[in-house]
């Protein structure tokens, strides 16, 4: 089994997280132990500080010094939705609003022209926005009012994370980080050993 890292990680959380996700609008959901947050052995060439994204195992890993990674459960785009290819993080949000696309609209909609940032946002408690040069993708990796579907391939080409692990990611991550998400049939195990016990 692998080490979670303590409960004392959510110290990242400000007054405002705790206040808006103590009284949230959805169910708690019940995430599996190997989506939950873990520390693992990295032996991937990714320098410290980047983000990669595994698609097919619905992990997320930012990368630590020494051969570490902490490692993510999310939930991905469906395969013909899902981005995937080199990106950075071009803006970093706290309780982002939503502004739907008309693509998402057409889609799933209607929605409102903006959703306010809130535990009932799609986006959750933080977002990062990825960017190719400075385009923005349109692509986030965000938190999520659905936890439930936490190791699924379900968004609309989103990377959602619980709320707790996606605040305390974005704690870390800093403005310009690379983010490499790998295509379907990429796997990053090749490169990721067992997780040690702690």
């Amino acid at each position: 089994m692998q080490a979670t890292l303590s409960p004392s990680t959510d110290a990242s959380m400000t007054p405002r997280d705790r206040q808006l996700l103590a009284h949230v609008p959805y169910a708690q959901a019940s995430v599996p132990e190997q989506y939950l947050r873990h520390i693992v052995d990295y032996q991937r060439k990714e320098q410290p500080g980047t983000i990669l994204v595994d698609t097919d195992a619905r992990y997320l890993y930012y990368v630590l010094p020494e051969g570490k990674a902490i490692r993510y459960g999310v939930a991905v785009g469906e395969e013909a939705m899902a981005f995937s290819g080199l990106a950075r993080v071009g803006k970093m949000a706290e309780w982002p609003d939503w502004i739907p696309t008309a693509e998402i609209q057409a889609r799933l909609g209607p929605y409102p022209a903006r959703v306010s940032g809130g535990p009932a946002n799609p986006l959750g408690a933080r977002a990062l926005y990825l960017y190719a040069g400075n385009k923005d993708t349109l692509y986030r990796i965000h938190g999520t009012n659905q936890p439930e579907y936490i190791g699924q391939a379900i968004s609309s080409g989103c990377i959602r994370m619980r709320n707790e692990d996606v605040i305390d990611l974005f704690d870390r991550v800093k403005l310009g980080s690379m983010v490499v998400v790998l295509p379907p049939g990429q796997n990053a195990q090749a490169g990721v050993a067992r997780g040690w016990r702690g």
